[in-house]
């Protein structure tokens, strides 16, 4: 069984404001955010775009609540950009996380990203990197991820739906191209799902490199029109493609089990980007929260 003492569940702030998409809870303020993280169960979360820069506030109001920080996204830009771009705002936002407390840094590759383009068919037009960039890319997380480990940190990369890195076959190449001391894997459920891959493959072959899990589920009927209608992947997310653990297609029993017999120690996050006119975030995070006590036991 999973057990607390190993797994600390957080969830994202993507259900109740939109980085992308501002106008998705844009009426939603930081403080109604947090305070219903809490108030559905979980103790920590990931940062949004409404979340103060400012330190000592950002702890106040996180500890007023009994939260922390998992940790925070950060794009890459190493297929497209020269490094030393890239490696400017990873350092700052390293010695935040550090400061915060995190444990992992999430980098996502974004050269050639269309996840951001509201009109990019998400399938249709699918990125890929030629041998020059796979090298840029692997090259540069190796650096990356000895920044982190300077400060104690680890880099867990994340595949993810319109990038580069999204099939399982990239994520073999990325493995395998990444040196395993300074690399790390984020394990996401709804992006591999989404993409038409088996996540609990991918889990067990990476199991050791794992040190992030994503918890995404997807809806199949609204999956499968994005796949018709050659949809983008922000206009997938705004008619619903993606939702909460118990609340979409997936089952998540297996890659509970995989995790169960694992030595996997660190953050579950909930994150389901949703539209919170449509889906009430505290809603959606209680219903989250019930299915991991349900099925995981945590």
């Amino acid at each position: 069984m999973l057990s607390k003492e190993r797994i600390q569940l957080g969830i994202a702030p993507i259900g109740w404001t939109n980085d992308d998409m501002p106008e998705l809870g844009g009426e939603i303020t930081f403080e109604q955010c947090v305070s219903e993280m809490a108030l559905s169960g979980f103790s920590g979360t990931e940062v949004g775009n409404k979340y103060p820069n400012n330190l000592k506030e950002l702890k106040k109001a996180l500890q007023l609540r009994n939260l922390s920080i998992a940790s925070a996204w950060f794009s890459a830009f190493l297929t497209t950009k020269p490094y030393a771009e890239t490696e400017s705002a990873f350092i700052e936002h390293r010695d935040f996380l550090f400061e915060m407390g995190a444990k992992v840094i999430v980098v996502s590759e974004q050269g050639k990203s269309i996840q951001g383009n509201i009109d990019e068919p998400l399938f249709k037009h699918k990125p890929e990197f030629n041998q020059e960039e796979w090298k840029k890319l692997s090259d540069g997380l190796n650096k990356l991820g000895k920044l982190a480990r300077e400060k104690g940190l680890k880099l867990v990369y994340h595949h993810h739906m319109g990038t580069g890195v999204q099939t399982a076959e990239e994520i073999d190449k990325l493995m395998e191209t990444t040196d395993k001391q300074l690399v790390y894997l984020l394990f996401d459920t709804g992006h591999l799902y989404f993409s038409g891959e088996d996540p609990v493959a991918v889990l067990k072959k990476y199991i050791d490199r794992i040190k992030h899990v994503h918890l995404k589920d997807v809806r199949d009927s609204v999956a499968e029109i994005v796949r018709k209608d050659q949809l983008s992947f922000l206009q997938a997310v705004k008619a619903g493609v993606f939702t909460v653990p118990g609340d979409g297609s997936y089952d998540f029993k297996s890659v509970f089990n995989v995790l169960s017999d694992s030595d996997y120690e660190g953050w579950f996050i909930v994150e389901a980007e949703q539209d919170p006119a449509k889906a009430n975030p505290l809603k959606y995070a209680i219903i989250a929260r019930n299915y991991i006590q349900e099925k995981a036991g945590i």
